[in-house]
C-alpha cells in the first residue's frame, strides 16, 4: 500500500525508564534501565515502518508503549491527531479498538484454556460488540477464514495447532475491530523459515485491503527490507539512522547500521570478499549508557566530539536521518557492503548524492 504522506502516529521525545531499586521493604530507587530515551519518529497513513536492532535496544519497548500497554517515563504520543499518553479509561478504551498488537510468541500470547474462537471473539465481548452468539460466530469464522485458518476448527484449544496456525490466530484477533493501526512486534522470530514467508505475505495482504497502517519490529534485516517503505534502527534506546527501506540498505549513513548490514551473510557474493565492519566490545549496560554518543564506545570512527556532543538525528545527504558526527562515506559503503545489499549501482547512488 502506498502511504499517503499524513501522518498516523507522532512520537515525540518518547522515554521510558525502569527503576532499579535496592532493599526489601522501602525499595529505594538506586538508577533506573534506560529502555527507550528520547526518541521521535512518525509513521504515516498506510505505510509499513520498521524499527530494527540488537536484542535490548528498546524497540520492543517502544511498540509496547505506542499502545499504551506500557505508559512512558516522557514525551507524547499522537494517534490521529490526538494525544494518547493523557487519556484513560473509557477514552483510552475506545483508542484502543484503533490501533493493536500482534505479539512475538505465539505460545505464551493465547489462553491455553480457551478454545480459539473464544480467544478471536474476546475483542467484541471486551467492547461490547455483535451480542449475539450467532453474529460473533459467523464473524469469527469468516476472521479465520480470512487468515488461512479452517472455520470448522473453531473449537479447537491453541495446543492443537502449529505455531505459524497459532500466530494466524494472533493475527485475526488482532484485526478483528478493524483497526487504523497495527504494531506487529517480531511476529514471524518464533516460525520455522518455511512459515514466515505465508506470515508476512498474509500480512502484506492485510495492510493491502484493509488499508492498515504497520509497524514492523524485527531484527532480521532481509525481512525488514522486504517489508518496510522505512526503517528506524535503535541502539541503547535512541534512534541512530531512519531512512526509506532503499536508501538504508545501498548507502548507509551511520556506522552502526553499517556494521549491521556487513554482517549479513552473501552467498557467493559477486565481486570478490567485502570488508566486514567488526565492533569492538559489548553492548553498554542501558543502566548505565555512554555519554554524548551512545555508540562512541564501539564506533571504528569515533573521535573526540562524540564523546563530549550528543548528535542530532538530522537529514545526511538527501533524504536519510542519522545521528552521527562523522557518517559513513560512499567508499565505505562500497568497501563493507555485500554486493548483493548494495545492488550494482550502489556505489554511483551513493557518490551522486
Amino acid at each position: 500500500m502506498i502511504a499517503s504522506g499524513e501522518a498516523l502516529v507522532e512520537v515525540r521525545g518518547l522515554a521510558k525508564h525502569f527503576p532499579i531499586t535496592s532493599g526489601i521493604i522501602l525499595q529505594r530507587k538506586v538508577g533506573a534501565v534506560k529502555a527507550v530515551d528520547g526518541v521521535s519518529f512518525e509513521v504515516r497513513r498506510g505505510e509499513t515502518l520498521g524499527i530494527v536492532g540488537e536484542t535490548g535496544c528498546g524497540k520492543s519497548t517502544t511498540a509496547r508503549l505506542m499502545v499504551r500497554l506500557l505508559e512512558p517515563s516522557a514525551g507524547t504520543i499522537h494517534f490521529d491527531g490526538e494525544d494518547i499518553t493523557k487519556r484513560s479509561g473509557a477514552r483510552l478504551k475506545e483508542l484502543r479498538r484503533e490501533m493493536q498488537m500482534i505479539f512475538q510468541d505465539p505460545y505464551s500470547s493465547l489462553n491455553p484454556r480457551k478454545p480459539v474462537g473464544s480467544i478471536i471473539a474476546e475483542p467484541f465481548a471486551i467492547h461490547g460488540l455483535l451480542k449475539s452468539e450467532g453474529e460473533r460466530k459467523k464473524r469469527v469464522q469468516e476472521l479465520m477464514d480470512r487468515v488461512g485458518l479452517h472455520p470448522e476448527h473453531y473449537n479447537r484449544y491453541p495446543h492443537e495447532f502449529s505455531g505459524g496456525q497459532r500466530q494466524r490466530i494472533g493475527v485475526a484477533r488482532a484485526i478483528a475491530l478493524e483497526p487504523k493501526l497495527l504494531v506487529a512486534d517480531e511476529p514471524v522470530s518464533a516460525l520455522d523459515v518455511s512459515i514466515q514467508a505465508q506470515v508476512l505475505n498474509l500480512l502484506r495482504g492485510l495492510q493491502r485491503d484493509l488499508g492498515l497502517t504497520l509497524v514492523f519490529i524485527a531484527h532480521d534485516l532481509s525481512v525488514v527490507r522486504h517489508m518496510c517503505d522505512r526503517v528506524a534502527v535503535m541502539y541503547l534506546g535512541k534512534i541512530a539512522e531512519l531512512a526509506r527501506s532503499d536508501d538504508l540498505y545501498t548507502f548507509p549513513r551511520h556506522p552502526y547500521t553499517g556494521a549491521l548490514l556487513s554482517a549479513v551473510p552473501v552467498p557467493d557474493p559477486i565481486g570478490g570478499r567485502r570488508e566486514r565492519q567488526l565492533l569492538s566490545g559489548d553492548v553498554p549496560s542501558p543502566a548505565n549508557p555512554p555519554q554524548a554518543c551512545r555508540f562512541h564506545t564501539r564506533c571504528p570512527k569515533a573521535q573526540e566530539l562524540c564523546s563530549e556532543e550528543e548528535p542530532p538525528l538530522e537529514t545526511k545527504g538527501t533524504r536519510s536521518l542519522a545521528a552521527c558526527h562523522f557518517p559513513l562515506s560512499a567508499e565505505e559503503v562500497r568497501l563493507r557492503l555485500p554486493l548483493a545489499l548494495t545492488g550494482a549501482d550502489g556505489g554511483a547512488r551513493a557518490a551522486g548524492e
